[in-house]
């Protein structure tokens, strides 16, 4: 949890204004560079030896510490599985991605990142799709997959009586990749939080506002807005977090032997709209084993003015990104059953 916090807070410090990426074009002359513990040295192809001159290379660093550099190419790119012989389910060519040779960092246990921002090199905008949709599974089920959707069957579905609801989606000037919404308080059961309707606003400098994130842990909300939430929690667990000072997420402590978490009114996000995100206790409360405590998986941040909405509070909501329309949308669903 420590860690999945250090990463949360790290990756929204991504959102400042200023932060960047860069791609350039390649030097010709050989060099040697270190990376996990070797050296290692660019060599020039055919006879007599040439250096590639017209390769791009990219060096991408994220907010956790992750980072990936290398080449970038294109290729054909095929999705869903299929048995030998038989068609692909699906295939685009000519899609640019990076070939990373140096990767590192606690995000890169995975043989890859997929892009879905508003970037022109995102998956999104290379397939030509308007919009995208995904649905996370249980958090601590890692034995489940989740289904991501793009373009015409991006369609919600809604489940028994939950209705599907849309809130716009606000362009920065200063970050136009990111997804920013309007959040305009929160509730915690019936009680509206007293955080002033200005706190999450973006500003025209870049600075505040909300981000939607899939990439982000936990949610990050600013300062003043994670002490009202933390607080009201304490008082609904009758007793204050053993890291009542601290901006990491308060955890308190559980009872010798009890590993269920205690009975807790639903948390709603209350978006431009009138589009209300409701988390129930799982969607912002977990049991921590090696402490034994039951913690509030909702950070402070340190070094931004922005907040940052998590893919631990999005579990079991279907979320679409209509980018042509200029909205998201989102129900509460099962989605180990889409």
């Amino acid at each position: 949890m420590r860690r999945a916090v250090h990463r949360s807070r790290l990756r929204a410090a991504t959102t400042l204004p200023g932060y960047s990426t860069t791609s350039s074009r390649s030097n010709t002359g050989p060099r040697l560079r270190s990376g996990q513990a070797e050296y290692l040295m660019e060599l020039a192809i055919g006879t007599p030896p040439v250096p590639p001159t017209a390769l791009c290379r990219y060096r991408y660093a994220y907010g956790d510490g992750a980072y990936s550099a290398g080449g970038l190419g294109t290729e054909t790119l095929t999705f869903g599985s299929s048995a030998p012989g038989e068609a692909p389910a699906a295939s685009a060519g000519g899609v640019a991605f990076g070939c990373g040779t140096d990767n590192g960092g606690d995000s890169y246990n995975s043989t890859g990142t997929v892009g879905l921002g508003r970037g022109s090199l995102s998956l999104v905008a290379q397939l030509g799709v308007g919009k995208f949709s995904y649905c996370l599974t249980d958090f601590f089920n890692t034995s489940l997959g989740s289904p991501v959707l793009f373009g015409s069957l991006a369609e919600l579905v809604p489940s028994g009586a939950a209705a599907v609801q849309s809130t716009p989606l606000v362009q920065s000037p200063q970050i136009p990749s990111r997804y920013y919404v309007s959040l305009e308080g929160i509730s915690l059961g019936d009680t509206r939080l007293p955080i002033p309707n200005q706190t999450f606003a973006l500003l025209a400098d870049g600075t505040g506002g909300m981000i939607v994130d899939s990439g982000t842990i936990f949610t990050i909300l600013v300062e003043s807005a994670f002490r009202v939430v933390a607080n009201h929690v304490a008082e609904v667990l009758g007793q204050p977090a053993v890291n009542a000072t601290s901006l990491d997420n308060p955890c308190f402590p559980a009872p010798a032997g009890e590993r269920q978490l205690p009975a807790m009114p639903d948390m709603v996000l209350h978006f431009a709209g009138g589009a209300d995100m409701t988390l129930h206790r799982d969607n912002y409360m977990s049991f921590d084993e090696e402490d034994s405590s039951f913690c509030l998986n909702i950070a402070g941040a340190t070094s931004t003015s922005t907040s940052v909405l998590g893919n631990f509070q999005q579990q079991n909501i279907q979320m679409l990104f209509d980018i042509t329309v200029g909205q998201m949308s989102f129900v509460p669903t099962d989605c180990s059953k889409l």
